[in-house]
Order: C-alpha cells, then sequence, then structure tokens
C-alpha cells in the first residue's frame, strides 16, 4: 500500500512538473508580426522579456525602409494561468507617429500596484512560439530569442 501511495505521489509531481515547463514563458522573446484588428499587419522590432513573475518590453513599429516611426517600453508584473496571460502595467513609455497607428506623444508613467492598470490577453504557445491576443482585437506573434528551456 505505502509503495502504490509513494508511485501515485512521485507520478502526481512528475506530471505537475510537466504541466510548469510547458507554460514556462520565460526567456526573450523577438516580434514576427505585429496584427491589427482590421487584419492590417504591421512590421516591428524589438524584444520582450519574462522572467518568473515580471515582463518588459521593448518594441518599435517600423516603416517600409525599417526606420523606426513609433516606439515603446513598458513592463512590470504578470500571471499567466493556462492561456490567461494578464500584464500588470507599472512602467510605460511611448511615442512616434507611425502612419498605421494614431500618433502619440512621449509619455512616461510609473504606477504602483494600486494605481497600474491590468491588461487581460489570451496566448498560443509552444517551446518556440508566442502570441499575444490583446484586449484591443490586436495580436503580436513572438519566436524564442532565448530562455529557460527544460
Amino acid at each position: 500500500m505505502f509503495k502504490q501511495i509513494s508511485i501515485s505521489i512521485i507520478l502526481l509531481f512528475l506530471l505537475s512538473c510537466q504541466t510548469k515547463n510547458s507554460q514556462n514563458i520565460q526567456g526573450a522573446w523577438k516580434p514576427e508580426t505585429y496584427l491589427l484588428k482590421d487584419r492590417s499587419q504591421l512590421q516591428v522590432d524589438g524584444l520582450i522579456f519574462f522572467t518568473e513573475t515580471d515582463w518588459a518590453v521593448l518594441f518599435f513599429v517600423l516603416d517600409e525602409n525599417d526606420v523606426p516611426k513609433k516606439g515603446s517600453g513598458e513592463g512590470g508584473t504578470y500571471t499567466l494561468n493556462k492561456n490567461e496571460l494578464v500584464f500588470t502595467h507599472n512602467y510605460h513609455l511611448s511615442g512616434g507617429n507611425s502612419g498605421s497607428l494614431p500618433a502619440s506623444p512621449l509619455k512616461m508613467e510609473i504606477k504602483n500596484a494600486a494605481e497600474a492598470a491590468t491588461e487581460n490577453c489570451t496566448i498560443e504557445f509552444n517551446q518556440n512560439n508566442l502570441t499575444i491576443y490583446f484586449p484591443s482585437g490586436n495580436s503580436m506573434t513572438f519566436k524564442r530569442k532565448s530562455g529557460f528551456q527544460k
């Protein structure tokens, strides 16, 4: 009986580790596509980073000559539960005019946890690809650049 319980506990532990690893988005991801709600696609460059609990992104919208026209640096904490990714926006720096998106003046904000906005997103994820679907209807697809792959 004891041996059977021990094996069951070990199997449950291994299954929980497998679930954690399959949800591991930690590392650096490079944007591949930025698809707007109207299905138009923007050319972007930059990186998004995830640690165990924090995230930061720096990305640029490029023109047809690969010149940055609009940019954003953001960060904060996040939670991930299956395919539900919730960003908390503690830091925000943005500005520029891409032509495809509304112009935005230089914006700089730091917000504490009580003031910070949250953004509920859904994701599609595998070991090397990540797509984030934003509440706006826009989505970004990323390829893993580096990370904590196990």
